[in-house]
């Protein structure tokens, strides 16, 4: 079966946006590949080994982007540096702050398009959510994300340059293991992630470096709507935890609400998360829950949740999440009697099933509500929309 996401699955036209700065970005880039720079700009093998090792160093536990301070690089080194290379960053559109301190900036890149991350600080820990595309390859109906048509993929250097970003507006260089702001990254921005696989990937390795960003693994949380095929190639090539918008538990509204159940279904998805590479009761697997007023959550929804998740014997927990209206919605949030009730009847079952307190609403930050621009859409343009996603998922 042919794996969608090394190219655009759904392919729109890009205005071409040609950059006055013709010198290359090292943001994003690997040891390996710094290395192959220095030596096609001109450096010898010893020199480009050396030198490699020291920009790795200053742009990723330093946060340098001026090769002039660069104090461990010669100073005529520098000003060839800066003559064909640079550290560059995502371009920041607008930055808001909720009242709740979580923070959302609007990026662009350096081709024009937008994007958004966000940085939610709590007592014990801060959690940023990254983008891995612009716009999203999938239209699950409750997310506003979801309405946009994919636009492409973001590079290593964009989803990297998003954690760089806010160490930059957090004050966290040098990189240090314990006492930061921002300790966890969660991969549930705008995108499908492994439908950016090899991108995500190579960013992700990046931010784990001992020697570099050096955020654990076990900091990490990727999620995905349901791209079968592509999960065990994470668990085995990424390796971070795991979490899937599962959101509903009948075929039939779940083929509704997220559409690529189509191609891939139910039983078909919690199988790849019983094969998930590293899965245990240590680093069990989230499902994400949305709860959708009348669509997903009744009573008979919840032991059906429970049902699941003990037939395939899935170390996992499930977070709930009371939907975070946009504009154009279709649906409306449980009510927070309801979304109790389905708590406590989880729990009951032996399963952790806490309700995520929405954050960032009022900056449209929540889960669900990140887009860059707020378009409404007819339920018939969204079945259109829909439709043509999954005709290119093939």
């Amino acid at each position: 079966m042919a794996i969608p996401g090394h190219i655009d699955p759904v392919p729109v036209p890009r205005p071409e946006v040609a950059s006055d700065d013709a010198r290359m970005d090292l943001l994003g880039l690997s040891r390996d590949a710094i290395r192959a720079a220095l030596l096609d700009a001109g450096l010898d093998e010893r020199q480009a080994k050396l030198r490699a090792k020291q920009l790795w160093h200053q742009i990723y536990n330093r946060g340098a982007t001026d090769f002039d301070a660069m104090s461990d690089i010669a100073k005529p080194q520098r000003a060839w540096l800066a003559e064909r290379f640079k550290v560059g960053r995502p371009n920041t559109v607008v930055q808001q702050v909720s009242t709740d301190g979580t923070r959302k900036w609007l990026l662009k890149t350096d081709d024009g398009h937008d994007f958004e991350m966000v940085f939610i600080p709590d007592a014990d820990r801060g959690t940023l959510c990254v983008s891995s595309q612009v716009g999203c390859t999938l239209n699950c109906r409750f997310c506003h994300t979801g309405t946009m048509r994919l636009v492409r993929n973001l590079t290593p250097g964009e989803i990297v340059g998003q954690v760089m970003l806010a160490r930059d507006a957090l004050g966290e260089w040098p990189s240090q293991p314990e006492g930061r702001m921002l300790s966890n990254i969660v991969m549930m921005g705008m995108g499908e992630p492994l439908y950016n696989f090899d991108n995500v990937r190579d960013a992700l390795k990046i931010v784990m470096d001992g020697d570099g960003l050096g955020l654990s693994r076990r900091r990490i949380t990727l999620s995905t709507s349901g791209v079968v095929p592509m999960m065990e190639k994470a668990g085995a090539e990424i390796g971070v935890n795991l979490a899937v918008s599962l959101h509903a538990v009948t075929k039939e509204v779940r083929d509704e609400i997220v559409p690529l159940n189509r191609k891939y279904g139910i039983e078909e998805l919690l199988q790849a998360c019983a094969d998930y590479p590293g899965a245990n009761n240590a680093r069990r697997i989230t499902f994400e829950y949305v709860m959708l007023k009348d669509k997903n959550d009744s009573d008979e929804d919840a032991r059906e949740l429970v049902r699941l998740i003990k037939k395939y014997k899935l170390p996992a927990k499930v977070n709930l999440i009371p939907f975070n209206p946009w504009p154009g919605a279709p649906y409306e949030c449980s009510s927070d009697e309801r979304v109790q009730r389905f708590s406590d009847i989880v729990f009951e079952g032996g399963i952790s099933a806490p309700i995520r307190r929405p954050r960032g609403r009022d900056i449209m930050a929540a889960c669900g509500q990140l887009k860059s621009a707020a378009e409404k859409k007819s339920r018939a343009e969204l079945d259109k929309l829909a439709e043509e996603k999954l005709a290119a998922l093939g």
